[in-house]
């Protein structure tokens, strides 16, 4: 955790998106980082338990079987909603939504609201960047907002539950929802998670403008094998709880009272199954008392197959002979409530009868759904405003779209700037070319809510934004299309390839690439619009290769070869393999999926109004053949060494380093951080260490910088990742100014989870390393004594 010796104004700036957000100030001298991370789970409300108590003692075992339903917005009827349906997702009809539960309310037995949910990941109609764009700015701030706004105007549609945030850990760029979370490292996506969970719920969810936070995906889900989405796991306990579990138990302590089980297996046991971490570690370890949703379908998909019992459905993990046995497998772990599939509701009372599943285990799920129910204030507050709901003014207000800007904005991050290639200057021409200057996709990205309806906010393209922040002309050429829609037709064969369908060559679909070229002669600087189409990432979206798709690089080729400074600005949610490209443009701005004020944020880092001070959250690899790479890895006995051929290396590349390494990032003026210094050099197990550094603005333009604090423990028991991330701050620094930054390391720090479960904290020597990216060279050391 860090803190700052003085106020600065990325302190400010931090703070302000707080308030904005719905937050309290901070004091001068306590990061955003480690406001995120405090801890603000309060226990079980004693009147809340005695109505959840009094409720459950009057229903019967069929309204029990209601209750742990979930079901999507193409199942729902009048009659599930009058027999007490427990949950409801997707549906966005708020007269739909208000007609429901009218019936669920009046005409059910009980009287018992349903909780209506829906993915809302970084926005619900006023759309934020992407999450890892989000992490890129790597400042807690900025998805605290983000999530702020998206519960505000989720809850204005009737909905009181929220799918989102998604903070499984990754380590494969291929994954197709690795654009969903915070990248390859565990720490900055703790801070990340808790920080979407107090903007999504505040300090008290039943507000009107708060919904209830669910977790996602429970657990290991972004270490899919091959990156493959849905694929297998299988890690080690030491690994599970030092890199994969450390951001559900951040979400966890912030506040967040649903979580839903993961598609994957885990060493075997798939997600919505395993008692090891549904039930022992989440909800006896943690002292978790709200509810678990399993994904969409997946306790169907414990099946073995051919299905049976209904003999239709997904299918697959194997570990149930039919849909009662899933039914019952999933209860039994832990998940509470089953989505799509309705096995426990139509085969409950056999699974009771026969004993496969308990009574008490039922009570214990409809509790948990009930309480977050009456900690949504649903009973008292039920019903849509169905006029504010379909209302165009009730969304997309301006001091939230300014929200989005600044975010989006924040989350850039400068890859490449020879020869001082940006900033552009607004008073010369500027051609702006590529297939996305002005498609709507590729600003809101995937899961983008509701973002491009007709309530939504319009969407700010690229050529919109370069127009509005340009003195002079600004033309627009896309040189070649990219298809919207990635999936092969039903049997495919061959099946469909990244060249037969995106950015088609001249003369095929699109404008001839020589247009490109005469564009670009024409204009005074010019701007390339590459990357993936917004349909390239997300669920169900890996990529076998990495490369910008199609023939986006023989466009980048034939507009380099005019002369022209070329600036890329890449829209994407992969981190890509650049390896082929990067050497000729003369700068590289990664946006990623900026949002509904994309096109304005991308304008003023371009032109200059904003200095970029994002870091990567993740590695760029040097070829696809070289992931998965993440800085965190642990060591070898003969390490990477491009000089000696005996080692972890590969032989047909002279380095071992990724293209662009965690925590990097440039900017339009330069910094120097400096002077490492620890408070002391010993510290027993349960003491404190402070770490601090000078950062300086070395340039000529005020601009930002994060400081990172990583350390590393050369001896112990189980060997321990070459750097673990234990602090960051951003920070903003006029040119000629410094500031020091000091961060505090105790034994959640440098102890570290062995393989049967146990936390512990060995004597020996902790280095710590200081810098702005995981590259940092500073390095100081202090030893945990044994007492």
């Amino acid at each position: 955790m860090a803190r700052i010796g003085r106020r600065t104004a990325a302190v400010a700036a931090a703070t302000a998106l707080v308030l904005a957000a719905g937050g309290s100030a901070v004091a001068a001298n306590v990061s955003s980082e480690e406001q995120a991370l405090a801890g603000t789970r309060q226990p079980a409300a004693t009147t809340i338990e005695q109505k959840v108590n009094r409720l459950l003692a009057r229903m019967t075992t069929k309204e029990k079987m209601q209750q742990v339903q979930l079901l999507s917005d193409g199942q729902v009827t009048d009659a599930d909603a009058k027999a007490g349906v427990g949950s409801v997702f997707s549906l966005v009809d708020a007269e739909k939504i208000n007609h429901l539960q009218h019936v669920a309310v009046e005409q059910s037995r009980l009287h018992i609201p349903i909780l209506f949910a829906y993915d809302t990941i970084h926005g619900y109609r006023t759309i934020f960047p992407v999450p890892l764009g989000a992490a890129s700015s790597f400042d807690p701030a900025v998805a605290r907002a983000d999530a702020s706004v998206g519960a505000k105007e989720s809850a204005i549609q009737g909905l009181k539950q929220v799918y989102s945030p998604m903070v499984d850990v990754s380590h494969e760029p291929r994954w197709g929802r690795i654009v969903e979370g915070a990248g390859e490292d565990p720490y900055l996506g703790a801070v990340m998670a808790a920080a979407r969970v107090k903007g999504t719920q505040g300090s008290d969810y039943s507000a009107p403008d708060k919904v209830v936070a669910s977790v996602k995906h429970y657990v290991g889900y972004g270490a899919a094998e091959g990156g493959r989405d849905y694929n297998t796991t299988d890690m080690s306990d030491s690994v599970l709880r030092n890199t994969y579990l450390p951001p559900f138990k951040a979400a966890i302590d912030a506040g967040a009272d649903t979580v839903m089980c993961s598609f994957n297996a885990l060493n075997g046991v798939p997600g919505c199954a395993n008692k090891y971490t549904e039930t022992d570690i989440l909800k006896k370890e943690w002292g978790f008392d709200g509810f678990i949703e399993s994904d969409y379908t997946a306790v169907a998909e414990l099946r073995a197959c051919p299905p049976v019992k209904p003999d239709d459905g997904p299918c697959g993990h194997g570990i149930a002979a039919d849909g009662p046995d899933a039914g019952a497998a999933a209860l039994m772990a832990g998940t509470d409530s089953e989505m799509v599939s309705t096995y426990l509701r139509d085969y409950g009372q056999q699974l009771l009868s026969d004993g496969k599943i308990s009574i008490s285990r039922l009570n214990d799920a409809v509790k948990r759904i009930l309480r977050v129910k009456f900690r949504a204030g649903l009973f008292e507050h039920p019903y849509v405003d169905i006029a504010k709901a379909s209302s165009a003014a009730s969304y997309g207000k301006p001091a939230d779209l300014a929200k989005a800007r600044t975010a989006a904005a924040r989350s850039m991050v400068l890859l490449k700037n020879e020869d001082q290639a940006l900033p552009l200057d607004p008073a010369r021409s500027t051609a702006l070319i590529g297939p996305f200057g002005q498609t709507v996709d590729e600003m809101l990205g995937p899961w983008s809510g509701r973002g491009s309806d007709d309530l939504a906010p319009k969407f700010v393209s690229l050529f919109d934004g370069l127009k509005a922040a340009s003195t002079s002309t600004v033309t627009y050429t896309a040189a070649c299309n990219l298809a919207h829609n990635f999936d092969p037709p039903n049997n495919a064969t061959p099946p469909i390839t990244a060249d037969d369908e995106v950015c088609a060559g001249p003369g095929v679909g699109g404008t001839d690439i020589d247009d490109a070229v005469a564009a670009a002669k024409n204009a005074d600087q010019v701007v390339l619009a590459l990357g993936e189409s917004g349909f390239m990432s997300g669920e169900s979206n890996s990529r076998s290769q990495l490369d910008l798709p199609g023939h986006q690089e023989d466009l980048l080729n034939a507009v380099v070869a005019t002369g022209k400074p070329v600036v890329v600005v890449l829209l994407n949610g992969h981190p890509l393999d650049l390896t082929a490209v990067v050497d000729k443009p003369a700068a590289i701005l990664e946006a990623w999926f900026p949002g509904t004020e994309g096109g304005n944020a991308v304008a003023d880092v371009l032109y200059g109004k904003v200095n970029p001070g994002g870091k990567l959250p993740v590695s760029f690899p040097r070829g696809v053949g070289t992931v998965p790479y993440y800085y965190n890895h642990e060591p070898s006995g003969r390490p990477c060494d491009a000089t000696f051929k005996w080692n972890a290396r590969y032989r047909d590349l002279p380095t071992c380093e990724p293209l662009f390494s965690f925590g990097y990032g440039l900017s339009y003026t330069t910094f120097d951080v400096s002077k490492l210094t620890l408070n002391r050099t010993k510290v027993d197990r349960n003491g404190r260490v402070t770490a601090s550094m000078v950062v300086k603005n070395t340039g000529d333009r005020t601009g930002d910088d994060v400081a990172q604090v990583y350390i590393h423990d050369p001896v112990a028991s189980m060997s321990q990742p070459v750097r673990r991330l234990r602090g960051f701050e951003r920070v903003t620094l006029d040119p000629g100014e410094s500031t020091k930054v000091t961060f505090t390391l105790d034994k959640s720090d440098f102890g570290f989870y062995d393989n049967r479960g146990r936390f512990v904290v060995e004597p020996g020597e902790i280095q710590v390393f200081g810098g702005d990216s995981s590259d940092a060279t500073m390095t100081k050391s202090f030893t945990v004594t044994a007492r």
